[in-house]
C-alpha cells in the first residue's frame, strides 16, 4: 500500500472517530467492480459539524480537528478555527468575513510530524495545494505552491496534573482543510448551466457545508446560480441575465417550493429553461417548484422529477459496446467466456489503411467515425467519415502526415450537422470536422500535449499537456472552436500520459505512482482513489465509458486500456484475450496470433 493511501486511513479513522460526531451520513464505498458513485443525486442527510477543539484525545487527533475547523458556514470559519488558537496568536490570522471567506484546501502527503517538546510540540504538515474553497461552493485553483507548515501545540492541565487538550500557537495565517475534511462535512454538489448555444446542460460542481440547515439548501443552490458559473467553465456556458439575483430565502409550503427572483430582460423560454436548470440543480428535491419574477408569479413546475425526465441531460445509452484494433483493422470484441451475438462494425476503412487507433461516437443515427491510419509514407493520418453504419471511412487529412497521432475523440455535440472532434498530434491539439479538416487548438499551456478526452456534455476537455493534468471549458457554436483558460488539476501522479472522463465529474488518468498506474480523479483534484496500483507498463492508451446521472447503470464505470503491447479492461481488470476479438480467422497451427490492441468504447 503507498504512503498515501496510508496516510488518508488513518486521517479517515481519525475523522470518523470521536470529532467526526459518529458515522457520517455520506461515504464513498469502494467495490471493485463499481465506478462513480452517483454524482448528482446523492443525499445530503442531516447536519453534521466540524469537531470542537475539546474533542481530541491526543496531538495527533487535535491536528486532525484543527485541519477540520474551518469547515461549514464561511460566516462562522474563522471563529471556529479562532477557539483552537491560544489568545496571544489569534491576531496570526489573517480574518475575513462573508462572502471573502476562503479555505486553503490541502492533501497531507503524509501523516502529520508531531514532536514533543517539554513545553509544547512542535507540528510539521507535507502537502500538496489542491484548491482555494470559496464562500460560493468553488473550488478555485490554488494560490500558493506551500509545501509544508509548522506550528506549536501548547497543552493545558487538570488541576491533578493530567493533559486534556491543546492549543495551536504560532499558527499558519490561512484557514487550512484537508480533503479528508473537505469530504467528511461538505457534500458535492452538481449545479448546470445551458451551453452557450442553450441546446444541453453542463455541470458545474460546488461542495455545500452539509452544516447548512435542510431548508436554506434550495436557497444556496438558487444564489450559486445567480453567481455565475465557476471561472474555468465560463467560456462553454451562457450565464443567467446580469443582475439576477434572489430576494429573500426560497420558501417552502409541505412539497412546494417558492423562488423570487429579481431577472432582468426575463422572457418566458428563459425562464422555462431557468427552470430546467433548478430541476437538475436540486435532484434530491420533487414536488412543486414556483418561480416568481419581482413576486409575480412567472412559472409553475408541478413536479420537478417529471422535469428532470423529460430534459435529457446526455444523449447516452446503457449498451456501450466494445471495439478493438486487430491486424490493422476495427474489430469487436466479446465477452469473456460468454457465447457473444457477433456484432457489426460501423465502419468500412479502406483496403490499403492500416487502422493504429479509432474513435467512434452515435450522433442520433449516425455514426461519427475517425481512424489513425498509416500511410504509405509511414507517417500518420486522420480518416474521417460521417453518416448511417456502416460508414465508409474517405475523407483523410491532407499534408504529409504526423510522426504520431493519439487517439481522436468526438465532442458530443447537440447539433448533428456540426460534428466535430479532437486529435492530438506530434505534440499539438487538433480540432477536426467531418472532411478531416485539421486546425490546430491553442491551449495557453506550456509543454507537448499528449493526450485530450470529452465529457458527456461536449463542452468540457480533459487534456494531458506538459506532464500535467488540466481541464478546460469548449465552445463549439457553429463550428467554430474556442477554448477558455485550462485548468490544472493536482494529483499524485507524475508521469501522465492518458486521461479519459470516468463520470459526470471524475477522470481516469493513467501515470505513476512510484509504479505506472491508473487513478479516479475529481474534476477538481479533490478525489483521487488508485483504480489500479499497478499496470506494469506506462499506459499508452485508455478509454472509458462514463457513468452518467440519467443512467440506470451509473454505478458501473467501465475502463480499458493498453500498456506494453497489451490490452485489458475491468474493473478489477483483466487481459483482453484474441479469442474475444469477433470476425477474424485463426490463425495456421504454429503462428503466434497478434494482440487485440487501442480497444475503446461506441455510446
Amino acid at each position: 500500500m503507498s504512503r498515501r493511501v496510508a496516510t488518508a486511513g488513518l486521517l479517515g479513522a481519525l475523522l470518523l472517530g470521536p470529532a467526526g460526531c459518529g458515522i457520517p451520513d455520506h461515504t464513498e464505498v469502494r467495490v471493485e467492480r463499481s465506478g462513480p458513485a452517483a454524482e448528482a443525486g446523492a443525499s445530503i442527510g442531516r447536519q453534521v459539524e466540524p469537531p470542537l477543539r475539546t474533542a481530541s484525545d491526543n496531538p495527533e487527533e487535535f491536528v486532525v480537528n484543527f485541519l477540520s475547523a474551518a469547515a461549514g458556514e464561511p460566516d462562522g470559519a474563522y471563529d471556529r478555527v479562532r477557539q483552537f488558537i491560544a489568545t496571544a496568536d489569534r491576531s496570526q490570522l489573517q480574518a475575513k468575513r462573508g462572502s471573502e471567506v476562503e479555505l486553503t484546501v490541502v492533501r497531507l502527503i503524509k501523516d502529520p510530524e508531531v514532536v514533543t517538546g517539554q513545553d509544547e510540540s512542535e507540528v510539521t504538515l507535507t502537502v500538496q495545494q489542491v484548491g482555494q474553497l470559496g464562500a460560493d461552493g468553488v473550488l478555485k485553483p490554488p494560490e500558493s505552491s506551500v509545501t509544508s507548515y509548522s506550528f506549536g501545540l501548547r497543552p493545558t492541565f487538570h488541576e491533578a496534573g493530567d493533559e486534556t487538550d491543546w492549543y495551536v500557537v504560532d499558527p499558519p495565517a490561512i484557514l487550512l482543510l484537508s480533503v479528508e475534511a473537505l469530504d467528511l462535512y461538505y457534500t458535492p454538489r452538481t449545479i448546470y448551466f445551458w451551453s452557450t448555444d442553450r441546446r444541453r446542460l453542463v455541470p458545474d460542481q460546488r461542495y455545500l457545508p452539509r452544516a447548512v440547515p435542510a431548508d436554506r439548501r434550495v436557497s444556496e443552490v438558487v444564489r450559486w446560480l445567480t453567481g455565475g458559473p465557476s471561472d474555468w467553465l465560463r467560456r462553454g456556458v451562457s450565464p443567467l441575465p446580469d443582475r439576477t439575483q434572489l430576494i429573500n430565502n426560497a420558501t417552502r409550503t409541505g412539497d412546494r417550493w417558492e423562488v423570487n427572483l429579481d431577472m432582468p430582460g426575463d422572457d418566458g423560454s428563459r425562464l422555462g429553461q431557468l427552470g430546467s436548470q433548478l430541476a437538475w440543480s436540486l435532484p434530491d428535491f420533487d414536488g412543486q417548484l414556483e418561480l416568481k419574477i419581482r413576486n409575480q408569479s412567472r412559472l409553475v413546475i408541478d413536479d420537478l422529477e417529471q422535469r428532470r425526465q423529460s430534459v435529457r441531460l446526455y444523449p447516452i445509452d446503457d449498451a456501450p459496446q466494445r471495439f478493438c484494433v486487430y491486424e490493422g483493422a476495427v474489430h469487436a470484441l466479446g465477452d469473456p467466456g460468454e457465447a457473444n451475438s457477433p456484432v457489426a462494425v460501423p465502419v468500412v476503412a479502406g483496403a490499403d489503411t492500416e487502422v493504429v487507433s479509432a474513435g467512434l461516437s452515435r450522433s442520433r443515427q449516425n455514426i461519427l467515425a475517425a481512424l489513425v491510419v498509416t500511410g504509405q509514407n509511414g507517417r500518420q493520418h486522420l480518416s474521417v467519415g460521417v453518416g448511417v453504419g456502416p460508414v465508409t471511412v474517405s475523407a483523410r487529412s491532407s499534408g504529409a502526415g504526423f510522426g504520431s497521432m493519439g487517439r481522436p475523440v468526438w465532442l458530443r455535440s447537440a447539433d448533428p450537422q456540426a460534428p466535430t472532434g479532437l486529435v492530438v498530434a506530434d505534440g499539438e491539439l487538433y480540432h477536426f470536422d467531418a472532411q478531416a479538416q485539421l486546425s490546430q487548438v491553442p491551449l495557453g499551456v506550456s509543454g507537448p500535449v499528449t493526450a485530450v478526452a470529452t465529457s458527456l456534455d461536449g463542452h468540457r476537455l480533459a487534456v494531458v499537456a506538459g506532464g500535467a493534468l488540466h481541464v478546460v471549458a469548449v465552445n463549439h457554436d457553429g463550428g467554430a472552436l474556442t477554448t477558455g483558460s485550462a485548468r490544472p488539476l493536482p494529483t499524485s501522479l507524475t508521469k501522465l500520459t492518458a486521461v479519459d472522463w470516468y463520470g459526470e465529474n471524475r477522470l481516469v488518468v493513467a501515470g505513476s505512482a512510484d509504479q505506472p498506474a491508473i487513478y479516479q480523479v475529481g474534476v477538481d483534484g479533490v478525489e483521487e482513489t488508485p483504480l489500479l496500483e499497478t499496470t506494469g507498463a506506462a499506459v499508452t492508451h485508455l478509454s472509458a465509458y462514463p457513468a452518467s446521472p440519467t443512467s440506470e447503470s451509473m454505478h458501473l464505470g467501465a475502463v480499458m486500456y493498453e500498456a506494453n503491447g497489451v490490452a485489458f479492461r475491468g474493473v478489477p481488470f483483466e487481459r483482453i484475450q484474441r479469442e474475444q476479438v469477433q470476425d477474424v480467422t485463426p490463425p495456421p497451427p504454429g503462428v503466434r496470433a497478434g494482440n487485440p490492441t487501442a480497444p475503446f468504447f461506441l455510446y
